[in-house]
Formats: structure tokens, C-alpha cells, sequence
């Protein structure tokens, strides 16, 4: 996440910005160019990611299996139950929403392309093989699940 957030920053500072914010917005402070509106999407990306992303931590702690993204062969139950209802995939959500906080903080739209290159990049290096582990440790009560719950929202 932090390198996606990095490659975003460099992204903005070689692009055009004036396509997001608005001279005519109202700013923060005079000395800010971030408008109300902007703060609040920021404020509120960042929130719903944080908590998706805590949600996720609290659920799996909660089953007593572990949160190691590196090594799912080790976890030792299914969770299915609170954000995960929702979502297969709430910290890596949470990790994408605050990626858009920073998005709209960095006010420009090729910042976006990080957004994206990190869903692809977790989709295919980490999701891919934690589903492969869990399909074989848990079989069939896995491939139900992710019929039922979509893999970010």
C-alpha cells in the first residue's frame, strides 16, 4: 500500500491538479488549497477504510486464527461472520480506501491509476493465493462462502 501511495504522490506532482480542486471552491484556511468538500471526502474515505480495515482484525482475533497475510495455509477457521459478511476482503478494502483519501487529498486524477494498480496487484499476488489456501483447507464451506460474499464490496 505504502509503495501504491508513493507511486501516486510522484504521479501528482508530474501531472495536472487543476482538474479536481476549484479556485472558486471555499478552502480550510487561506493558506490551504483543500476545499470543504474535499476534507470531508477525505475525512470520510479515510474513516470507512480504517474501520473496515479494524473490523477485519477485530472479526479474525475474535475466531482465534490469524491475521498473517503471508501465510494463510496456517489459519484455523473460516470467518464469515461481521464485515466479513460484506466483504471477503475488508483490510485490503480498507487499505483501497484510504488510498482514495490520499487520492483526493493529492487532487489529481492520474493519482487514481495507484488505486487501481493496487486492487490489480492484490487481486492477482495476495487474494488469488489466500483464496487457493483457504479452498484447500476448507473445501467446500469456502467455494459456498465466496459464491455468497463478494471479494472487496
Amino acid at each position: 500500500m505504502v509503495l501504491f501511495a508513493l507511486l501516486m504522490w510522484a504521479i501528482a506532482q508530474i501531472t495536472d491538479t487543476t482538474g479536481i480542486t476549484s479556485s472558486t471552491a471555499p478552502t480550510i484556511a487561506t493558506d490551504s488549497s483543500l476545499s470543504w468538500l474535499q476534507l470531508m471526502a477525505i475525512i470520510l474515505l479515510l474513516a470507512l477504510g480504517v474501520l473496515c480495515a479494524i473490523a477485519g482484525v477485530i472479526s479474525f482475533n475474535r475466531a482465534k486464527t490469524t491475521v498473517h497475510p503471508l501465510k494463510p495455509e496456517t489459519a484455523s477457521a473460516l470467518v464469515t461472520s461481521g464485515i466479513y459478511r460484506f466483504s471477503r476482503n475488508p483490510m485490503y478494502l480498507g487499505m483501497a480506501l484510504a488510498l482514495c483519501a490520499w487520492a483526493c487529498y493529492l487532487a489529481s486524477m492520474w493519482s487514481v491509476v495507484g488505486i487501481v494498480g493496487f486492487i490489480l496487484y492484490m487481486q492477482r499476488f495476495q487474494i488469488a493465493p489466500e483464496e487457493r489456501a483457504l479452498e484447500v483447507i476448507f473445501g467446500q464451506t469456502f467455494i459456498d462462502y465466496k459464491k455468497r460474499v463478494r471479494p472487496w464490496i
